[in-house]
């Protein structure tokens, strides 16, 4: 099989063939990272409890890596390296495989999808990373990856948010839910609406509140669109939120109109599940 077809039969397709490899004992320090890995952030409550068990226990499973000039790279198993050497180790099991640079890519990659403690924002570089990898739609990489479509887009708006954003989302100040509350304000508007959520400890549904009223506000109007209302500017942006969409509300005096955009019959299915009205 060709590897550019290789999102056309499912997750197992993306990882390439598993190979035996060889197994030694690897020179702790001559490991690099691998720089492609999407996890940046690594919990030090957690780190500090693996540390713990590999210094009663060892290193239990080993870690995968590569050949890299007169190193070796990680392919997988950052954690257990890292734990490894805050335990003390001078040497850690270790798995050789010889994979090309877009192999060990894919297994990065993959490796930190099916884990279930990635960040959010770490979770959304995999996707993205995956999707210009294979250069593949949203809706094909949720389709291969057995995920709605919808969780696949509102992980990848992440990426969209402001700096400061990110940053707060990484340290745990704020939750995906008040991302994307964040998300669904003017970009000028972002900035205050953060400041609220931090400060003033907003739950998100306080939070979609604040962005309510910040949308109604003289600054958000006088950058909306003519003719729209701020309340209907605010659901018209609460409805790409949700909707993961294109959406445009068409406003008259007398009547209007919600343009829903979908591309193709399976993104309709899914936007009609969200609506309830699936068949």
């Amino acid at each position: 099989m060709k590897r550019s077809k290789a999102l056309g039969r499912g997750l197992d397709a993306l990882i390439p063939p598993e190979q035996e490899g060889t197994l030694f004992l690897c020179p702790i320090d001559s490991i690099v990272p691998h720089p492609s890995q999407p996890r940046q952030h690594f919990d030090e409550a957690k780190l500090g409890e693996l540390v713990q068990t590999i210094k009663e226990k060892g290193v239990l499973t080993p870690v995968i890596v590569r050949s890299y000039g007169t190193t070796y790279q990680l392919v997988s198993g950052e954690r257990r390296w890292r734990a490894a050497k805050l335990a003390g180790l001078k040497e850690i099991p270790a798995i050789l495989r010889e994979v090309s640079d877009r192999e060990a890519l894919e297994l990065s990659l993959i490796e930190n999808i099916q884990r279930e403690d990635l960040t959010p924002l770490e979770e959304a570089r995999a996707y993205q990373a995956l999707m210009s990898l294979y250069g593949v739609t949203q809706e094909e990489l949720a389709r291969r990856l057995g995920k709605d479509r919808s969780t696949i887009a509102n992980s990848l708006r992440l990426l969209k948010l402001p700096p400061e954003a990110q940053s707060a989302l990484e340290r745990g100040e704020i939750t995906a839910g008040h991302a994307r509350c964040i998300l669904s304000v003017a970009p000028e508007l972002q900035p205050k609406l953060l400041k609220w959520i931090i400060t003033k400890g907003l739950s998100v549904r306080a939070a979609e509140e604040a962005a309510r009223k910040l949308s109604a506000s003289p600054l958000a109007r006088s950058k909306k669109k003519a003719g729209l209302p701020p309340d209907l500017a605010w659901i018209r942006d609460r409805l790409r939120s949700s909707l993961s969409t294109k959406v445009e509300i068409r406003h008259g005096k007398r009547k209007g109109a919600i343009v829903i955009e979908y591309y193709g019959l399976r993104d309709l299915e899914r936007i009609l599940k969200l609506l309830g009205t699936s068949s």
